[in-house]
């Protein structure tokens, strides 16, 4: 299991369960350093419109696999625990409620 803190220093854990979820995508196979990047230093972080314990962390990544991408982080907060449910590499941002930067 690896951990990370986010751009407000709160603690996020990534197991290896996850992250062998996120590298079978063949597109994020050379993406793994990057997504404690994302969660340190994102671009934009919304709140997921389904389920208002989950935030996606974004950050534009130029010559991915597949062409310059938003790597998006995906972040379930819990009371006392933060986990990474997936990360995935988009063409646009998903609608939600932006939280960073402040709107």
């Amino acid at each position: 299991m690896k951990r990370f803190a986010d751009y407000q220093g709160r603690p996020i854990r990534l197991t290896d369960e996850r992250l062998a979820h996120i590298l079978q995508h063949p597109e994020m196979v050379n993406m793994e350093a990057a997504i404690p990047t994302v969660l340190r230093h994102p671009e934009v972080v919304r709140q997921s419109r389904t389920d208002m314990t989950v935030s996606l962390y974004y950050l534009y990544q130029r010559a991915t696999l597949v062409g310059d991408k938003w790597l998006c982080v995906v972040v379930k907060y819990l009371a006392a625990d933060a986990f990474v449910i997936t990360a995935y590499l988009t063409d646009k941002l998903k609608p939600g409620t932006q939280v960073w930067p402040n709107p």
